[in-house]
Formats: C-alpha cells, sequence, structure tokens
C-alpha cells in the first residue's frame, strides 16, 4: 500500500520540529511524523509520502526543500505555491489552487497513484476532495480541531472575535462541511469528537466516523531522570522551588486556555501556599516580533501575574528544547506535582499520555479526548475548563490528599499500555486495507446472530477469541451485535478485542441501528429506524419532568443521545415504577429499562433491543426461528424475549434466568463468548441444522 498525506498547516519538517515556534506548529505534527513512523514499521507499506506547502522563511532552509528523506520509506514532498513566504492557516485558502495542481502534477508523473489520501486538516481535505474526483483516489480526513469547536470557545473568551477571524472560521468550516460529504472515512481521536463534536455538521454522518485513539511513545517519559539544567530554569522564578507545582505544557494560543489556569491559581491563597504553577509556553524571544495570536496570550498571561502578584509563584522559561520535556515531568514528579490541561476542547491530550507515563496525575479538561483518557486509566480528574472553581478544588484535592495523588498517578501504567502505536497502526491499516481492496460479495444469511456485548460476547478474552474462530466458519450466519453502548463505544471495544465486523450494530439499548456500508468499512445509519421511533417522543419534557428526582444523576453527556436518556439511580426497587407512573401521568409515552442495579435508560415508547431486532430481522427477511439472540442482564430482555431462539449466558445478572417471559430461553452452562456459541448449537440441532 502507498499511502500520501496531505498536510499544510505550521512549520513541517522530519527532524526537530520546532513546536510552539508559530501558533500552527503543534501537537498534529507530532502525531502525523509519529505516526509515519509507526506505519513504515508495517510491512505491506510500500512508500509514504507526506504532501506540504515549501516556503521561503527565515525560520530555516528546510521549509524550502522540494523533497526530504525521512527514512527509506518516508519522505515529506513540498510544493511552491503562488505566495513564496509562510502563511498562518487562516490565510492558507488562498493556496489551495496552485497547491493543488502541484500535487495533480506530481500524481500524473508517477507509473501508479497513490493508494489512499490521508488529509489532516480541512484544508487539506479540500485538496484531497479534487484530487479524489481527478484521480478516484480514496480519501482519509483527520480534523486534529474543528472551525465549530473554537467557534463555539468564543463565547467565553474577554474579547470578542475580530470580523477577519469570524471569515476565517466561515470558510474553514465550510471545507469542513465538504470533507464530512466527501471523505470515504472521518479518522476520529475521541468520542467527544465522533459524537458531539462533529454533530453540530449539516453533514454529519456518525457511520462514517471511526474512533482510533492516537498512540504515543512514552518510553522517554517513564521514569525520566531530573536534569539540572531544567531545574534552574524554572527555579530561577520560584521563591519556594521545591514546592510541587502545577505544570501546563502548551502553547500560548487562545484554546489552550491557559489564563483560567492563571486566573483559578491567583484567586486561592491556598492554592498559592500549597503549590507553584510553572507554564511551559512555547519557545519566544521578544514577544512584540511574534503572531499576533501569541502574542495577545503572553501579554495576557504576563498581566494576569502581574495582576494577582504572583512573582516568585509562577515560573514561565522562555526557552526549552523538544528533548527536555521529560525531565520537565520529571521535574514536577520528584515534587508531587499535578500535571493540567485546561483547554477549551482538547481533540486527544498527547501532553497528558506523557505527564502519566512520567507518573503524574492529571487535571484535563472535560471536553475532548480526556474523557477518554481518563475514563479508561483511571490516572486524573475532568473538570470544566471554564470553571476557576472546578481547576481549584481539583487541584487541592490531589495536593492534599497523598492517597489520591498516588492512585491517580498509579494510573500511568495503564496509559503506556493502552495507548500505543503499534495498536493504533494495527487498527488504522486494517481501515485502509478496506478501503483500497473492493468488498467481497456477500452471501445471503438463512440466519442471524445477535448478541450483547459487555459480559455477554466479551468479558473473557479466551472465550472471545474462541468466538473468533467459531465466526470464521458461520458463512450463512450473519452477526450483529445489540448494546448499551453508542456505536463508536462499541466499535472501539470491538475493535479492541479483535472481535469480527458485524453486519448490524443496535446500539444505545435499541435506539439506534446501523448497517455495514457496501464498502465494507463504515456504517450506515438506519434513518427509517429514527423516524420509526420518533412518534411520540418529547425528549426535553422528559428531562425537565425528572430533573425533579434527586434519586436520579444524569450520567455523562456522551451517554445521551436524540432518543436515549441515561441516569444512575441508588438501586431502589419501587423506583422504575415511579418514574413510569410520574411518565405516564404527564402523558409521556417512554420505555424505561433498569441494569445492574444501577444503570437507568430512558427511551421512546417503539424503541428497544427486542423492537429493534425484529426491524432487523424484517430487514433480511428471516423467520423468527432463524434469529439468535444472546445476553446477560436487564437491559436484555425485551431482546431475549421477542425471539424464540434466545440464549442467557451462564455469568447472567439481574436475576434474568426468574424473569416471567423468558421462560423460553436456553439457559447456556458457559458464560461470555462460549455460552453464546453453546446456545447456537443447541437451537441449531432442535431444528435439525449442523
Amino acid at each position: 500500500m502507498v499511502i500520501l498525506h496531505i498536510a499544510l498547516q505550521g512549520c513541517l519538517r522530519g527532524k526537530q520540529v520546532a513546536y510552539g515556534l508559530t501558533a500552527d506548529t503543534g501537537g498534529h505534527i507530532r502525531y502525523l511524523l509519529e505516526l509515519v513512523e509507526a506505519s513504515a514499521q508495517d510491512a505491506n507499506i510500500e512508500r509514504i509520502d507526506i504532501a506540504t506547502r515549501a516556503f521561503i522563511s527565515d525560520y530555516s532552509k528546510d521549509y524550502d526543500t522540494h523533497c526530504e528523506v525521512i527514512d527509506a520509506k518516508t519522505r515529506i514532498l513540498r510544493f511552491r505555491t503562488t505566495c513564496p513566504g509562510y502563511l498562518a492557516k487562516e490565510a492558507l485558502w488562498t493556496e489551495l489552487p496552485s497547491f493543488t495542481e502541484g500535487l495533480d502534477a506530481y500524481i500524473q508523473s508517477l507509473d501508479s497513484k497513490p493508494d489512499i489520501i490521508h488529509a489532516h486538516y480541512a484544508d487539506a481535505a479540500e485538496v484531497a476532495a479534487t484530487i479524489k474526483q481527478r484521480h478516484g483516489i480514496p480519501f482519509v480526513f483527520t480534523a486534529h480541531s474543528l472551525g465549530r469547536v473554537k467557534l463555539a470557545t468564543f463565547t467565553h473568551c474577554d474579547t470578542a472575535p475580530t470580523q477577519e477571524e469570524l471569515d476565517a472560521l466561515e470558510r474553514r468550516i465550510t471545507f469542513e462541511e465538504r470533507a464530512l460529504r466527501e471523505a470515504d472515512l472521518i479518522i476520529a481521536s475521541s468520542r467527544d469528537e465522533a459524537e458531539v463534536q462533529y454533530a453540530s455538521y449539516t453533514h454529519y454522518d456518525p457511520g462514517k466516523i471511526r474512533v482510533v485513539t492516537p498512540g504515543s511513545n512514552l518510553d522517554a517519559f517513564q521514569d525520566a531522570p531530573t536534569c539540572d539544567r531544567v531545574n534552574r530554569a524554572i527555579n530561577r522564578f520560584l521563591v519556594n522551588p521545591d514546592n510541587p507545582p502545577l505544570l501546563a505544557i502548551a502553547r500560548p494560543v487562545t484554546k489552550k486556555n491557559l489564563a483560567t489556569l492563571i486566573k483559578a491559581y491567583g484567586e486561592s491563597p491556598e492554592l498559592q501556599e500549597k503549590a507553584n504553577l510553572v507554564l511551559i509556553a512555547g519557545t519566544r524571544g521578544d514577544i512584540r516580533s511574534l503572531e499576533p495570536e501569541i502574542g495577545h496570550n503572553l501579554g495576557e498571561i504576563l498581566y494576569l501575574i502581574d495582576k494577582y502578584d504572583l512573582y516568585g509563584k509562577v515560573a514561565y522559561p522562555k526557552q526549552h528544547e523538544s528533548a527536555d520535556i521529560p525531565a520537565i515531568y520529571a521535574y514536577a514528579r520528584m515534587r508531587r506535582g499535578v500535571f493540567v490541561n485546561p483547554a477549551f476542547n482538547e481533540p486527544f491530550g498527547l501532553t497528558l499520555l506523557e505527564a502519566s507515563a512520567a507518573g503524574l496525575p492529571l487535571i484535563a479538561t472535560e471536553s475532548g479526548g480526556p474523557n477518554d483518557i481518563i475514563k479508561r486509566c483511571q490516572n486524573g480528574i475532568l473538570v470544566d475548563p471554564h470553571s476557576t472553581a472546578s481547576i481549584r478544588k481539583a487541584a487541592l484535592e490531589l495536593l492534599t490528599s497523598e492517597t489520591a495523588w498516588q492512585r491517580h498517578a498509579n494510573g500511568g501504567a495503564r496509559a503506556i499500555n493502552a495507548f500505543n502505536w503499534q495498536s493504533h497502526v494495527s487498527q488504522y491499516h486494517e481501515l485502509l486495507g478496506r478501503l483500497c481492496r473492493r468488498p467481497e460479495p456477500q452471501p445471503g444469511f438463512d440466519s442471524f446472530l445477535i448478541t450483547d456485548i459487555d459480559n455477554t460476547l466479551l468479558g473473557s478474552p479466551e472465550s472471545a477469541a474462541t468466538f473468533c474462530r467459531w465466526r470464521s466458519g458461520q458463512v450463512s450466519l450473519g452477526f450483529g451485535v445489540a448494546t448499551g453502548r453508542s456505536l463508536h463505544s462499541a466499535l472501539a471495544i470491538l475493535s479492541m478485542e479483535g472481535t469480527p465486523y458485524p453486519e448490524v450494530l443496535i446500539t444505545s439499548v435499541g435506539s439506534e441501528v446501523y448497517f455495514l456500508a457496501d464498502n465494507a468499512t463504515t456504517y450506515q445509519r438506519d434513518n427509517t429506524w429514527r423516524t420509526i421511533i420518533a412518534e411520540g417522543w418529547r425528549r426535553q419534557e422528559i428531562v425537565e419532568l425528572l430533573a425533579q428526582l434527586p434519586e436520579l444523576t444524569p450520567q455523562s453527556p456522551l451517554e445521551q443521545r436524540d432518543f436515549k436518556l441515561s441516569y444512575l439511580t441508588e438501586g431502589q426497587p419501587s423506583l422504575n415504577e415511579r418514574i413510569r407512573s410520574l411518565l405516564q401521568a404527564q402523558g409521556l409515552a417512554c420505555t424505561v429499562i433498569h441494569s445492574h442495579g444501577r444503570y437507568l435508560d430512558i427511551l421512546p415508547a417503539l424503541a428497544s433491543k427486542g423492537a429493534a431486532v425484529e426491524h432487523v430481522r424484517q430487514h433480511y427477511g428471516l423467520a423468527r426461528e432463524a434469529i439468535f439472540v444472546a445476553g446477560d442482564s436487564g437491559n436484555d430482555v425485551e431482546m431475549l424475549q421477542a425471539m424464540p431462539c434466545s440464549i442467557i449466558v451462564a455469568n447472567f445478572s439481574d436475576r434474568l434466568v426468574s424473569h416471567p417471559g423468558l421462560t423460553h430461553a436456553y439457559l447456556a452452562k458457559s458464560s461470555y463468548a462460549r455460552g453464546v456459541i453453546e446456545g447456537v448449537t443447541h437451537f441449531r440441532k432442535r431444528r435439525g441444522g449442523s
């Protein structure tokens, strides 16, 4: 496979990247370079080209070099455009036509075209969409950050955006809309990006998006030693240099929200007494010579330090090398400090992984990728990035409790194991390979298995591996899942366990249905199902009514869907009936599902796993006896009731076997996926099959 990446923003080169040199020279460049380095290790990858824009600059002559060889497979190709100098991302749109023509001429000169194009940011997607039209090369899009998200941050800024800034964002959003429409696959870094950030776009298509968690090279940060030179560079600012630091490492751009962190610190004498604040905000010379956004934000940082009289308590060194970063984390670790990322939105958060690998607990914005990192690794506290009180409370909790600090610091080992490039590239290359090759014609199904995921299909790695081997021999058996998880959460966990691609995903407790697309890579949302269940659904009225019940705590925003409201409960046995009665009294027809003793889901009256399974059965035109369903808990009841060939795995919960509507179900002797296989075998034998 030959991969062509397009990345136009910032100062991109293969070695010694000057991160923070410009507002656009940031984490996306590191992501790209580490991705291609890991990608090149795959023997199936023949060549990797990175197409970027050439420009003349005092920064370095490297940026005007046409071809830079990174390794035996990888090179950076630079194409000159109409304007010869460096341009910020907001101005790049003027260069897209000339860049596109240069890239098009290069592709035409090749003996064989690239197999796939991967566009980074919306301006690159504009180029990729045109190249796709001309050459038929499929393209993948990674946004890195989104215009609508940045537009929303202006509502929390002290200064209003200029008309020029608004025009640039509107142009960027237009490009992003085209990318969503034209791309064959969209790679997101987190569920928040896939399910919340993209959802505000007109051409949002959740089935076209796959969450592929970025990897990170974390070996350099684990047990990294301190460095006397780095220590001196920080300590010269501080009166009490042995105090634990609140450490932030970020470019001084508005979206990184460093000002709110300084305000949280400056407003709290208690926090100032217990900790120093260390800001590693890029490298700089004369502030007056910097790009306007960076210069403005550095000016605000200095103003706030002066306003709160934080001299001797805040360190903000002017210079550091990329190689110094592990030692900076080590400086904070040795003093039992905390790493803080207060960004308005963080698409993923590579610095969070670095800090965690270095042994630091985290305080991170609740908006974006940190949700996934902290949920998975249990290595920190999520905060509202607009709330100084939220940041201050989290900082004091970690700084005043040795137990809390150590518990979250221990999550570093989980981060190292969970977020690695080998795992990322494995999933990434599988997706690219599926897009590049012609999908094989799918055989007709004479039967279909639909199973719950958590504690049914998955829960035992050995059973899951057995299922994968068994499934490969089931040519005429369709495979689907029905889960309380969202689409992207379900796909992520299935991919992590190496489970075969389902032909159908019934997600969010039956409120969403997706079918595998013809390209065998993405999924198509069943909008007919949405129309069916929308009848009589008065979502906002239900939210307002249930807000009156103190026994209910809404689950995180990621768990709330268009046709699903999710809560945590204290597990009172009578609560379900009280809720049903309350809803019925207000004329609100709903399905109420309680599972695992503490999860409560409210769905439209016409939605459930059972109703969705019946909808899928009709879609394929199969008899009811040809559908096998398997589950383990209370949110599987409707599905198990709906079909005659129902399987309850041995590790069931919620007293499932005593449910009066499940007397027909087969109770497997085996747990998890082996129980599913056992149940299918049982029903096949009963009807004379194999």
